[in-house]
């Protein structure tokens, strides 16, 4: 069983990366079930995505995954990662990119927000993490919309058999290619070429700082 977590705000499109990544483990044969736990409805609030596969045949019977047993946690911003580390089992992967974005409940706390900070914190806990400059990235892209897409690339090519987080769960599981595959499905025509380019673009990054290639 594979469980996988993307948390964010609002508009920065973890359904969307839920629907892929299930859309992508389907292709394969797997059972898998989604749901989201939102915040907010509307676009400020906070959003978790979750996608439960049956990666070796298991029956996947609920789609909200335990506390302490997600393999992968992307989160889409800094605090939003934070927020929902209780979920992530030990040893397992968060990676998050590294602009903050805080939800619109932050407004009612008395703590600036820092997304540094809680960055800190988290590497301070001995969290394992992988951090995600998506400034460079969303910049060379022109667009933060595919922020999502980029983030969700990221993990898997950092997860791939040959790379530094290669025994995480996820590894060797699903791929870039089906990723791809996914993104043809799941987005509208329009909108496909942008995300192949973020795909590309995560590719690369992935190799230059992990030293990773991945297919």
């Amino acid at each position: 069983m594979i469980n996988i977590s993307i948390a964010g705000i609002g508009g920065q499109g973890s359904v969307l990366a839920a629907r892929i990544l299930a859309e992508a483990a389907l292709a394969r044969g797997w059972q898998v079930r989604t749901c989201e736990t939102m915040g907010m409805a509307q676009r400020g609030g906070d959003v978790t995505s979750h996608v439960r596969m049956g990666n070796k045949g298991e029956q996947v019977h609920s789609p909200l995954p335990a506390k302490a047993s997600v393999d992968v946690l992307i989160a889409l911003e800094p605090g939003e990662g934070a927020r929902n580390l209780p979920l992530l089992r030990k040893g397992g992967l968060l990676v998050t990119a590294t602009t903050g974005q805080p939800p619109a409940t932050a407004d009612l706390k008395a703590a600036p927000y820092d997304a540094d900070a809680i960055i800190a914190e988290l590497r301070r806990q001995g969290v394992n993490l992988l951090v995600v400059d998506d400034q460079e990235l969303c910049g060379k892209l022109g667009s933060r919309k595919a922020l999502n897409i980029v983030m969700l690339a990221i993990t898997l090519a950092a997860v791939s058999a040959e790379g530094p987080y290669a025994g995480n769960t996820l590894a060797g599981q699903l791929g870039i290619d089906e990723m791809r595959q996914a993104v043809r499905a799941c987005v509208k025509p329009r909108f496909v070429e942008m995300n192949m380019e973020a795909i590309d673009l995560a590719q690369s990054y992935v190799s230059q700082k992990l030293g990773t290639e991945a297919s």
